[in-house]
Parts: structure tokens; sequence; C-alpha cells
């Protein structure tokens, strides 16, 4: 059952998960989104200007990472509203030996940062880190509850 927004408070965890992330899933989010540049799937490119190596799509990590959120909601149309900045990459490593290996994990946690019992809406926030640091920053979901 979707959580009620009277029985919510500031402050309330809304849970966490561990998004493991492959080169296999980069190039599956490349052809579902058409973004096909080579800082996602190919590691001299990514070097040769300047990146750490072959990156997440920031819209990828995104996604991944408000999927805590639906699931928590019960509902993805329950998000009316989903902002974040991008602070830093995900850095997805190379598994030769297995291309659906996960090359990076990502950490996700939600806590209820501010509730509007008038508008019906519950604000998410999510801290969202790669190896420890955020990698998005501000990055909160405005949900419709019951």
């Amino acid at each position: 059952m979707a959580p009620a927004l009277d029985t919510l408070a500031v402050g309330d965890s809304i849970g966490s998960r561990t998004i493991s992330v492959s080169r296999a899933d980069l190039v599956r989010y490349a052809g579902a989104s058409g973004d096909f540049n080579p800082i996602h799937w190919h590691e001299g490119f990514a070097r040769s200007v300047e990146l750490p190596g072959v990156i997440a799509h920031g819209m990828f990590t995104m996604g991944a990472a408000v999927q805590l959120v639906t699931d928590w909601a019960q509902d993805p149309g329950a998000v009316v509203d989903y902002q974040t900045r991008f602070t830093r990459p995900v850095v997805v490593a190379d598994t030769p030996s297995d291309p659906s290996a996960p090359g990076a994990q990502i950490e996700v946690g939600g806590t209820v940062g501010a509730l509007d019992a008038d508008a019906g809406t519950a604000r998410i926030d999510l801290t969202v880190t790669f190896e420890g640091q955020k990698v998005l920053m501000k990055s909160q979901a405005l949900v419709r509850l019951p």
C-alpha cells in the first residue's frame, strides 16, 4: 500500500538501496535514449577528453536514483516533479571477463524533506553517492500521496 501523507514526518527515511551498474547497462541505456556519446562506452575516448574512464549517463544515474521514490510511493505517476544537480561522474570500470558484472555501485537513500498537506505532497530528498562522494546534489522528488 502507498504511504499516506498523514502518516509521514519530516526526517522519515523512505529506505535505501545499492544500484549496480555495468558497461552493458550503459550500452542498453544508450540504445534506449539515443545517447551514443563515446564517453559512455569507449575507454580510450573518455580518457582522451580527460575523464577518468567510461562514465554513466547523467540521466541514467538520475533515473536509477528516483526508482527508490517510485517504489516507495508504489506509483511512478505519483512523482510530479524531480530535479537534481549533477556534481560528479559515475565511473564504470571495465569487467572484461563479464561485461554484465557491476563496474560501479551507486548508493541511494531517501528522506522526507518537507510535507504540504494542502497540496497533498511530500518532498523526498535523495542522497546519491558513488565511492563515498555525492554525484547528485539537491536531488529532490515531489510526490503526490493519498
